[in-house]
């Protein structure tokens, strides 16, 4: 594709096309422009609602203003409510700390995936009522 058919695709998908695209070289634009649409905006096994929940705790994590910013207003866009993201962020923020613990301690990885596997197994058989 051309950078104006490029152009009129995104235009017509968004109203008007954001200078980070426009700022795109020729050589890579139509790659990332497909990319886009793919990942961001066609359906997928996981709904559009989740991925975007999932693009607000990233964000919130990497502490990214552009992707907080576009990925808390297209949750919105895929019916997120205020407390689903408030929600996100703190899975977010209570993952990455407790990924900060246990990395920066450096548990016994091998003792660690043993015991997360021996809880799996727990919760299983309580869900299963054998427990």
């Amino acid at each position: 594709m051309t950078r104006n058919e490029v152009y009129k695709e995104v235009e017509g998908m968004f109203g008007v096309v954001p200078s980070f695209i426009k700022a795109v070289p020729d050589s890579s634009l139509e790659m990332e422009w497909q990319l886009i649409k793919r990942v961001q905006f066609e359906d997928g096994p996981i709904p559009n609602k989740y991925r975007e929940l999932i693009g607000v705790a990233i964000s919130a994590v990497t502490k990214c203003q552009y992707c907080a910013f576009f990925h808390t207003e297209a949750a919105k866009l895929n019916g997120a409510t205020k407390e689903e993201i408030e929600d996100a962020v703190r899975y977010a923020k209570s993952s990455a700390g407790w990924s900060a613990w246990l990395n920066g301690l450096q548990f016994d990885l091998g003792q660690f995936r043993s015991e997360v596997l021996q809880v799996c197994d727990h919760v299983r058989a309580v869900q299963a009522g054998t427990k």
